[in-house]
């Protein structure tokens, strides 16, 4: 049954300043797993000219039109960045961009944005919009220092980084407009193969820095291949048991799926959605 949509939609941000951490991935199973549990959902590309997210997605379209059983696939709309002359009339023009795309699907339970790995007025606007911020982050010091400058011994944070001041200026301007508050969320991504004691370090580094400038923690996911052969079907590891599905199933699929639900069920969608 298909829940009833109430007010506006719960707009979901995949955002931080660093190529590479797994936002498009993220976002397309985020996706999948709120069209699953039969929820409307639209989706932006923000990072249009990089375009992951929408070759995802279009990728998702081309394998669904030879499938027997349909595959659920969102409303989406790429947003392209301005090609004004001047920083104030770009800002306008994206803003404008970005709220016709809005528009266009003020009917959805959700509406997952995709932003660039940079610090562009684009993705600062999309940040603005955030019921939801997810920050994927690789399981490293190198992308922890994206959230908060480290010390030499790597036993401290000394101050927050420049994203997480970008991200605590958003939720300021989100209060002075009364607005819903930003729920932040750190997904903590183990893409490489890490030994046990770098492991506790970054998670105690992350616990001082959440109690600082206020982000929950969420699990994110193992590296496997299995993210990297199913972006040209545009499929996800939620999709992967359907017999038309021309995956082979093995067992390491099952770990990588319970990954990807027990993210979803960390967020606390669901219930965001019906607040």
């Amino acid at each position: 049954m298909t829940p009833h949509h109430a007010g506006r939609p719960h707009i979901i941000v995949l955002g931080n300043e660093k190529g590479g951490s797994g936002k498009s991935t993220t976002a397309m199973h985020l996706v999948v797993a709120l069209l699953h549990d039969g929820f409307k959902v639209g989706s932006i590309d923000c990072d249009a000219r990089q375009g992951s997210f929408t070759r995802y997605v279009d990728n998702r379209k081309a394998t669904a039109a030879g499938m027997l059983v349909p595959l659920p696939l969102p409303r989406h709309i790429p947003v392209e960045r301005s090609g004004a002359d001047s920083a104030i009339a770009g800002r306008d023009d994206e803003a404008d961009r970005l709220a016709a795309a809005l528009a266009e699907l003020t009917d959805c339970d959700f509406i997952v944005i995709d932003t660039p790995g940079s610090d562009t007025s684009l993705s600062r606007l999309a940040h603005t919009l955030a019921d939801t911020l997810i920050t994927p982050l690789n399981d490293s010091f190198l992308d922890l220092d994206l959230l908060g400058r480290i010390d030499r011994d790597g036993e401290k944070i000394l101050k927050p980084s420049v994203y997480s001041e970008m991200v605590w200026d958003q939720r300021k301007q989100r209060a002075i407009n009364r607005g819903r508050p930003i729920d932040w969320i750190v997904m903590r991504n183990r893409l490489s193969s890490l030994d046990a004691k770098n492991k506790r370090d970054i998670g105690r580094l992350l616990e001082q820095l959440s109690k600082r400038i206020g982000f929950r923690i969420a699990p994110g996911f193992t590296e496997r291949v299995i993210f990297r052969e199913l972006f040209p079907r545009g499929l996800t590891l939620l999709d992967i048991s359907r017999k038309d599905a021309g995956v082979t199933w093995r067992i390491s699929h099952v770990a990588a799926r319970q990954e990807v639900r027990e993210l979803v069920d960390s967020l606390g969608l669901k219930d965001a959605r019906a607040a």
